[in-house]
């Protein structure tokens, strides 16, 4: 029998105008012909617990929070998985019979993408920000085994905090490197993850200040950046025959995985990458 009551899922966050992730699930939901929808809503700090409230009342399956709410929405949550405890931030709530579980699915989402080119198992990383997305890749990359992370930052005081924090939480050794000059990465390190905002469009021109002639061919270079998705930093890591990973592949990963947690569900992840760069309009390289 036809039920017209679609399952619910959304995001929570201010501004919601430029958050490209309804493309991207809705495209993933009528693929896997699921009824789902995916509701993409402005949320103010001061209306953050009702529209928690609101979600529990509607029965949503689970919605994302973006910013500013990744910190505050730990207030109004019954449980908290251990990774995104370590991060400190939640960007996932998963309702399941009235509770509310909170997931930090950034990290996971670049881990995934990251297995399909190199298990970070053992690996040396060196990445480049402390910022939201630096901690959470660097707690998702320990969880995964990593052997050692080197967190490069502008500021020394948030990047040593950052790598204490990994170092004292995680089986990994975390360091921290002043980034007060142009860096070079060792040849030891085996991943190199831009976790910055640097080249993003429109400032495309940009990149990071990193010697270039250390790239090597057995190095995976990463960026968090999704538009353009060859940004300067992976162009000239494949100008040195290194392995890239774009930022389209994290942010696919992560939706996939919150699907995962909301539906129990694999959906169609080649259909949410056309998706996503379609939305984006993507800059072509």
């Amino acid at each position: 029998m036809t039920s017209f009551l679609s399952g619910l899922t959304g995001s929570f966050s201010i501004p919601a105008d430029k958050n490209p992730t309804v493309a991207l699930m809705e495209a993933g939901y009528k693929a896997s012909n699921l009824d789902l929808r995916y509701i993409n809503s402005e949320v103010a700090p001061e209306k953050l617990a009702d529209a928690v409230a609101g979600a529990v009342a509607m029965g949503w399956l689970g919605f994302n929070c973006s910013l500013p709410h990744k910190e505050t929405i730990l207030a109004h949550l019954d449980e908290v998985a251990p990774s995104a405890q370590l991060i400190e931030a939640v960007n996932t709530v998963v309702i399941r019979d009235g509770r509310l579980i909170g997931e930090n699915t950034d990290g996971q989402g670049f881990v995934e993408a990251l297995r399909e080119v190199k298990d970070p198992k053992d690996s040396e990383v060196m990445i480049f920000g402390a910022g939201g997305a630096a901690r959470a890749i660097a707690i998702e990359l320990a969880l995964a085994g990593a052997r050692s992370i080197t967190i490069v930052n502008r500021s020394e005081e948030k990047g040593e905090k950052l790598a204490q924090h990994v170092d004292r939480h995680t089986e990994t050794a975390c360091s921290f490197a002043p980034w007060n000059e142009t860096v070079s990465i060792p040849r030891n390190i085996s991943i190199a993850v831009n976790a910055t905002s640097l080249g993003f469009y429109p400032d495309h021109a940009q990149t990071l200040d990193v010697d270039f002639s250390h790239f090597h061919p057995e190095l995976v270079v990463a960026d968090v950046v999704p538009n353009p998705p060859k940004t300067l930093w992976l162009q000239h890591a494949e100008a040195a025959g290194c392995v890239t990973l774009t930022g389209i592949g994290m942010l696919v990963n992560q939706a996939l995985v919150n699907a995962r947690l909301w539906t129990g569900e694999d959906l169609d992840g080649q259909v949410m990458h056309h998706a996503l760069r379609d939305a984006l309009q993507i800059v072509q390289e």
